[in-house]
């Protein structure tokens, strides 16, 4: 079943600038797809649309069951619930702990106390930041900066998870990392969508890849599926087999 459909997908900004330009594909429940695209192609453009942070121009778009124009603009919280954004640049609380960073996610959609703390502690452990949720986020590393973006934009349990280049600053082992955590994520069930330029990991796991060019997608790749992630201690590197 679709989770997200995109039917000629347009838009077009206020100074004329195409963002998008008739875009159609559809992902399914439990993907895991590459998104790529060279600065000004659209990719973030995309982003914006599919998270509903902006509407289209012309087309259609159906994500998470909901029509986005059928939907008024107050209405954009249902898709928002429903679909996580992992940001590039983080966005994090600065003046916030591990722990208040993710408690103001729930706590702005009126999350019970009493669920309050479980809800965080089990996503404090699925990033394997439990020993850190006192620190701030300058205190963490990039890569742990990177878990506990991820910990939010999922702590409400998304069925689609999008990470825009959520590896573009960190070394290759942590980017690793960083994948191996959004694998994991996706082998829950959830969607993934992973904007990303990170050659080494296209190449090793090999997923769908959507392309996109000055507006356009120009190339809907489908790639061998492979089976589990596995870890060699000896060359320290992850695997699929």
């Amino acid at each position: 079943m679709n989770i997200i459909e995109c039917h000629q997908a347009t838009k077009i900004y206020s100074n004329n600038v195409t963002g998008v330009k008739d875009v159609s594909f559809s992902i399914k429940g439990g993907e895991f797809v590459y998104l790529l695209g060279a600065s000004g192609s659209g990719k973030s453009t995309l982003i914006r649309l599919l998270s509903c942070q902006e509407s289209l121009t012309k087309g259609k778009s159906i994500i998470c069951g909901h029509d986005t124009s059928k939907l008024k603009k107050r209405d954009y919280y249902k898709i928002r619930r429903e679909v996580g954004v992992v940001h590039q640049n983080y966005k994090l609380l600065q003046n916030k702990t591990v722990y208040e960073n993710i408690a103001f996610v729930l706590e702005s959609i009126d999350t019970l106390t009493e669920e309050l703390d479980s809800k965080i502690r089990r996503a404090l452990t699925l990033v394997e930041l439990g020993n850190r949720a006192q620190c701030y986020p300058h205190e963490l590393s990039g890569g742990e900066q990177q878990r506990l973006a991820i910990a939010r934009a999922f702590i409400n349990n998304p069925k689609v998870l999008i990470a825009d280049e959520p590896t573009g600053n960190l070394d290759p082992r942590t980017s690793m990392e960083i994948f191996r955590l959004l694998y994991r994520i996706n082998k829950g069930g959830t969607t993934i969508i992973l904007a990303t330029h990170d050659q080494d990991v296209i190449k090793n796991f090999q997923y769908r890849i959507l392309t996109l060019e000055e507006g356009v997608l120009v190339s809907d790749q489908e790639q061998k599926e492979r089976g589990s992630l596995q870890y060699d201690f000896r060359k320290k590197a992850y695997f699929i087999v």
